[in-house]
Formats: C-alpha cells, sequence, structure tokens
C-alpha cells in the first residue's frame, strides 16, 4: 500500500509526527546570548510551526558552552549550560526563555525536537570561553583533515588545530552534559531532542576509527566507539519521561566497502537496542563536505550502486540496509530530496519511514501545506530543487573547499535571518 506524505506517524514514546515531511536541523545563529532563544527565535519557529510541517527539529543547540560549534560565535549560539564542568541547573529566567520557545514551535501541533551536540575537536581555536592556546576535546588528538592541498592544510591548522583527548572523567562530564541539556529541554516544553552524533562531531568522533584511536573502553572496537553514545541515551532516558522522544543522527558518508559497512550496522545496532525514538540518516563532515555542500548531489562515486546515483536522496542505500537489519527503527532520511515523486517513492520502497528537509525549509517554510501536501498542485510542480551558491572565482578556484562551502552555507543562514524578521526570503539566483 502507498504511503501518503500526509500520512501520521506514532513514535515509540507516543509522540506524534502530523505527517512524514520534517524540517531538518540547521544552525539559526540567532540567539543574543548564552541561554537566550531571542525574539527572532520566536517568529521564526512560529513561522515554521504554521508551515505543516510533521516536526521541526532545531538548529544544533550546544551541551557544552565552553566549546562552540563551528557555524557560531560566543553570543549567537544559544548554549544549554552555563559552565564548563558538573552542570548546574539552569535559572528560571533561563526556563521561561526556552519555554516561549517551545511554545511558539509547538503552538499548531507541530511537535518541535531541539538537536543536541558537542562540536569536539571542529570547535575552532580561540572559540568561546576557552583561550587561543586551549585545545579542543576530542577523543584522540586526531587533527581535522581538510584536504590534500596547501591551502587546505593551512587553514585546518590554523582554524581547529590539533585537539587533545579526553580523560575518563571527560568523557563522563560530556555525557551528564548532554542529559542536563534534555532535562531542560523536557521541563521547558519540548516534544523531545535528537542526539548528533554525525556530521563529525564528538560522537562521530568517537564512532569512527580515523578519528578514534583509544585503546581503553572508548575505542578499539565498533562496540566500544559507540559506548558514549549509549552513555549519553541512558543519561538523557534517565532524566526524561518515557513520553519524551530521543532521536539520534548518524552518518553514512563514511561507509566505504563491506567491511566499514559491516562495523557501522553493528553499532547501528547498539544504538537501537537502547529502544530509540527514530533514526535520521544523513552525512558529511568538514572533512568530507558533501551534505554540506548545500543539499547538492555530488559527483557519482564508483563503489555507490546505480540506484543512489540516480535517486535523489544521497543516503537511501544505507538505509535500505539498516532498515534490512533493523526492520522496526524509524528511518529518516535527510539530504537531496528535490520532489514529492521522489519522496513518495522513498517511503513506497520501505527506505524510509520520514523525509527531511533542510535548506528548502529555511526558503520555503510553508512548503509542506503549500505544495507537497497539496493535493491541488500537481506532482510536475511539486519540486523544491535550490541550485548550490558556489561564489566568486576565487572561492571556486583558489580557496579552501572549505570557504566553498561556507558562501552556500552564509546564503541560507541569510533566509533564516530574513523570516526571524518576518520578511520574505527567495531560492538562490541563477550564476549564485
Amino acid at each position: 500500500m502507498s504511503i501518503q506524505l500526509s500520512s501520521p506517524l506514532k513514535t515509540p514514546s507516543g509522540v506524534v509526527f502530523q505527517n512524514r515531511l520534517v524540517k531538518a536541523a540547521m544552525a539559526e545563529s540567532l540567539a543574543a546570548t548564552d541561554n537566550d532563544p531571542s525574539n527572532k527565535y520566536i517568529t521564526l519557529y512560529d513561522t515554521w510551526s504554521q508551515g505543516g510541517w510533521g516536526a521541526v527539529i532545531t538548529g544544533k543547540a550546544l551541551a557544552n558552552p565552553p566549546f562552540p560549534d563551528s557555524n557560531t560565535s560566543p553570543r549567537r549560539n544559544g548554549s544549554l549550560n552555563s559552565s564548563h564542568g558538573s552542570p548546574p541547573s539552569p535559572s528560571q529566567t533561563v526556563k521561561d526563555k526556552w519555554t516561549r520557545w517551545a511554545l511558539a514551535a509547538q503552538q499548531h501541533d507541530t511537535p518541535a525536537i531541539v538537536q543536541l551536540v558537542h562540536p569536539g575537536r571542529q570547535s575552532p581555536v580561540g572559540c568561546g570561553e576557552k583561550s587561543f592556546f586551549t585545545k579542543a576535546l576530542a577523543p584522540s588528538a586526531v587533527p581535522v583533515v581538510l584536504g590534500t592541498g596547501v591551502t587546505d592544510w593551512l587553514t585546518g591548522k590554523l582554524l581547529f588545530g590539533t585537539p587533545r583527548a579526553m580523560s575518563i572523567d571527560e568523557i563522563h562530564e560530556a555525557v551528564a552534559q548532554f542529559a542536563a541539556a534534555a532535562k531542560l529541554c523536557h521541563e521547558s516544553g519540548f516534544a523531545g531532542v535528537q542526539i548528533h552524533a554525525a556530521h563529525g562531531f564528538l560522537l562521530t568522533q568517537f564512532l569512527s576509527p580515523k578519528s578514534n584511536t583509544r585503546t581503553d573502553a572508548y575505542g578499539g572496537t565498533p562496540a566500544n566507539r559507540t559506548r558514549i553514545v549509549l552513555d549519553v541515551l541512558r543519561a538523557v532516558r534517565a532524566v526524561v519521561p518515557p513520553t519524551f522522544c530521543i532521536g539520534v543522527k548518524l552518518n553514512s558518508a563514511d561507509v566505504g566497502g563491506r567491511e566499514s559497512l559491516d562495523e557501522s550496522l553493528a553499532q547501528v545496532g547498539l544504538i537501537v537496542n537502547e529502544g530509540i525514538d527514530f533514526l535520521e540518516v544523513s552525512g558529511g563532515t568538514v572533512e568530507n563536505l558533501r551534505m554540506a555542500a548545500g543539499d547538492a548531489p555530488a559527483p557519482p562515486e564508483p563503489e555507490k550502486s546505480a540506484r543512489t546515483m540516480h535517486r535523489e536522496a544521497f543516503f537511501l542505500d544505507y538505509a535500505r540496509a539498516v532498515r534490512a537489519r533493523y526492520p522496526d527503527v524509524l528511518l529518516m532520511v535527510t539530504g537531496g530530496f528535490r520532489s514529492r515523486a521522489g519522496m513518495r517513492e522513498a517511503l513506497d520502497s520501505g527506505a524510509c519511514d520520514l523525509i527531511g528537509l533542510a535548506r528548502p525549509s529555511a526558503v520555503w517554510p510553508r512548503l509542506p501545506k503549500e505544495v507537497l501536501l497539496n493535493e491541488q498542485v500537481e506532482d510536475e510542480y511539486a519540486r523544491c530543487d535550490l541550485r548550490l551558491v558556489r561564489g566568486n572565482w576565487f572561492v571556486r578556484s583558489l580557496a579552501p573547499k572549505i570557504v566553498g562551502v561556507g558562501v552556500d552555507t552564509l546564503y541560507y543562514a541569510g533566509q533564516i535571518e530574513r523570516l526571524a524578521e518576518g520578511k520574505e526570503t527567495s531560492a538562490p539566483p541563477v550564476g549564485a
């Protein structure tokens, strides 16, 4: 039977996604000060909540304020804890601001889920409360490698430096920060949280043997590399009720050969066994910019199947592999969907249960209501195509590749800013 995009979906915790179209996470970078979802957040999420989305996932909320992520500055990101060390209880003022945000995001019966992240080694040098000489934390002292070119190497050294391997106590501290952040989200009235273990952030760094060379309980085997994610899930579940939705976002981009696929699927199994509500499949890091490059399809890779090369979504082959081994987990795929027909095909094939849309939501905040779920719009016109913003000749030819991706990202950050100010938005023009 064909699965309609408009069909509701109930998660194991009981949270109901109103339909199969999810506004996926994007960094808003709008907070006025730490812990302060400003009035712009209220306008922005009220707009999205009116758009007919099945659910809305917020941008990255940092579980550890001393180390802002690569898309934010100290005063532009809303952090969830106020200091390094044991997470303190947030003030009533902070709780009131977050409650106001949760109400705005959900006043039209759209469940809102806060994405929680720790950047790990993807925290730029000198950002936040750390000094220029303070190293970022990571599972191992493995630096970010932006590319093989001289400018890529130099940019990586200057931007990120070499991280410091976390102690066991620091790992436990990070776990506690995730739990404290989730507790605040629940108390504020959000429907759930999504634990970000993709896109090269800290939990991804632990999962990958490329960035995790530890030989203790948190490294050495696929199961040990997954341990911190399991610790986070258990710590979060211990401080929120069973009715609170908990999702996980994972990468598929690192999966190449059969061996790495099997290891990745084994890690997925450990995570699924924790009783999560849904699993989002995405991909990309600052080292592998496939997902970050504007949701635009990358050139086909020889080892990828013909199905993936000809389908809209980037990660359906990996999602199918997850589905085959773990048929009961609710799967969300984000990256590359551009047409109603392509979305229906992905659902009908069983590859996924939910469709994640990021950049299209920044340009067309009411895309589900006005186009994709609007029966008066024929399939031929039910599309949300977007061009990749490439910048000028210098950016395209000479600048490090991360700069080129940044141009595209900044365009959509500008559209989010316009939404937050109640202004009209627009897709990238031809030749951008």
